[in-house]
């Protein structure tokens, strides 16, 4: 991948999870009036928490990559 395209999406990625779990804490989010996705109270919830953790990982890994490869 070229170097400012791992920053971009590891930036879109990580930003991106960041907002979904703010505006699932700060608005009611259900399925069917059923299931509560409240990211930000997900750790417990170990699929919802398992998806968001991959995720800000994936973009910290992408935007590591992009500032290792600007060094060289």
């Amino acid at each position: 991948m070229n170097k400012w395209t791992e920053l971009l999406v590891g930036m879109i990625l990580l930003v991106g999870a960041v907002l979904v779990g703010w505006a699932s804490w700060a608005y009611s989010w259900t399925i069917a009036g059923r299931f509560d996705l409240n990211f930000l109270h997900a750790a417990w919830i170990v699929l919802k928490g398992g998806i968001w953790w991959f995720v800000v990982m994936l973009g910290l890994l992408f935007i590591l990559l992009g500032i290792s490869d600007l060094k060289e």
